[in-house]
């Protein structure tokens, strides 16, 4: 319903906790915005590691008997939106294996982008894989090591994957975090009590009481046992490249990501955006509920009145049932409806926090025009997206992105606005402050940190949706 890049996944650990599933649960549900395909637990009670994972949203996954299965201290969670393999029930996670090294469940954000070169070598030494995910690999390269222990396996697995990954990692009496050198996805470390905690997001902690301690490190591997916690730094130091999308648009306001606080940053982009693409208007207008903090900033700095003129129905399912073709509008009226006594007669400035193919922004002007506006600027808190992402987010294919086909003229016109503005790529690297230089902005830039074999097409979703000579890796 939404043109929107895809959220990637969301990953939450807990070790110590007597009711571990169910802190669990809770911080799944706080990280259900970044996934909403299928959702897994594992725990364990110090022998056995049991595992529960179905398609579908949390709360629909789970139940109070679900979750009185899966006793223990220990546990690891995830809610999936594919980027790499199928959408169906054996690419949801965690996944659990036992193997010479004992049982072993694990849970990823990101992706691999030399999966494919790994698997077919693994394919042809005898390996059997049950999914068609990126992540069911490492599991893989872990059984096959001949390492004499967990954590030295874990490095030796590990260290032959490339690209973005947040694994969160289970043994029956030890949890496992680990963040790719790069550092391209988030993963938090907290305490609740005794017990510690490792998430996507600390919204997750802010659910269950949890204190947030620091960020995993990229390229640190922290294990978790009954000795305490340990840290452990086996990869050689790499570019910094944080996706700056989970500021823009992924992670939640309430979050603190890469050590900054969503809200602050989105609003910051909001009150540069206003100084490089001012207009003159009556009304600014978030697009909900991405485009609020933005629209905040903007109004902020523009000293334009900010008003909710449009109202989001937050009861849509993901199943909502469109009507027959010659109606089929109503797949965006049925989600955001107009104020119409805020927008009639006036000049709006409607903000948003990107464009991808355009399609939904263009219905929305034409509601924004139909309830009265005299005129619609539409203003983006990021710079056009001309390139996808292959490094755990779901993205079209370069053809499919407004920005990378169209002039910034022609956007206009497509989207019957007054005009359009998007923030620069230095603008929004500014409000970053001294860290602009650790962020990955591919999407904006079509240059990657990290190289991506052209074949990878064979495995990997999102290559296929790669146009042929379109990346540029460096």
């Amino acid at each position: 319903m939404f043109d929107k890049f895809k959220d990637e996944c969301g990953v939450f650990g807990i070790f110590g906790h007597l009711e571990a599933a169910n802190m669990t649960y809770l911080g799944l549900y706080a990280l259900q915005h970044r996934g909403q395909e299928s959702a897994g637990i594992a725990a364990s009670d110090g022998q056995l590691v049991r595992l529960a994972r179905a398609m579908g949203y949390v709360a629909d996954v789970f139940d109070s008997e679900t979750l009185a299965d899966l006793p223990g201290s220990l546990a690891i969670g995830h809610v999936r939106y594919s980027t790499a393999g199928e959408s169906r029930v054996a690419n949801a996670q965690p996944f659990l294996i036992d193997c010479a090294h004992g049982q072993m469940a694990i849970c990823h954000n990101g992706n691999l982008v030399n999966a494919s070169e790994l698997k077919d070598e693994l394919v042809r030494q005898g390996s059997i894989f049950q999914s068609t995910t990126d992540t069911e690999v490492v599991l893989h390269l872990y059984a096959r090591s001949r390492k004499a222990t967990v954590e030295d396996a874990v490095i030796d697995a590990v260290s032959q994957v490339q690209g973005a990954f947040s694994f969160v990692m289970m043994t029956r009496d030890r949890l496992i975090a680990v963040r790719d050198p790069h550092g391209f996805r988030p993963l938090a470390l907290g305490r609740l009590g005794d017990a510690y905690v490792v998430c996507s997001e600390t919204c997750a902690m802010d659910l269950i009481g949890a204190t947030f301690v620091r960020d995993v490190e990229p390229g640190e591997i922290v294990v978790v046992s009954a000795e305490g916690l340990r840290s452990i730094k086996p990869f050689p130091p790499a570019h910094l490249a944080q996706c700056v999308f989970e500021h823009v648009y992924f992670s939640r306001p309430d979050s603190y990501v890469f050590g900054k606080s969503v809200n602050e940053v989105r609003t910051n982009l909001g009150r540069m955006l206003a100084r490089e693409q001012g207009v003159a208007a009556d009304v600014v207008v978030p697009v909900p509920d991405s485009g609020v903090c933005a629209a905040t900033g903007f109004a902020d700095e523009s000293k334009i009145p900010l008003r909710m003129g449009l109202i989001r129905n937050h009861y849509v399912g993901r199943t909502f049932i469109q009507p027959q073709s010659s109606i089929r509008h109503f797949g965006v009226k049925v989600k955001l409806n107009p104020v119409r006594s805020i927008l009639n007669g006036k000049r709006v400035v409607l903000v948003d926090d990107s464009i991808v193919r355009g399609t939904t922004s263009r219905k929305i002007v034409k509601m924004v025009r139909a309830a009265g506006a005299t005129e619609v600027h539409v203003r983006i808190s990021c710079p056009p997206t001309i390139s996808p992402c292959f490094y755990g987010v779901d993205t079209p294919r370069r053809s499919e992105l407004i920005a990378a086909t169209h002039t910034l003229e022609e956007i206009t016109t497509y989207l019957n606005a007054d005009s359009v503005g998007y923030l620069s790529h230095d603008g929004m690297l500014s409000v970053l402050g001294s860290d602009r230089g650790q962020y990955c902005s591919s999407c904006y830039t079509g240059h990657y940190p990290v190289s991506f074999p052209r074949d990878e097409a064979t495995y990997l979703q999102l290559a296929l949706k790669l146009d042929k000579g379109e990346a540029v890796a460096r």
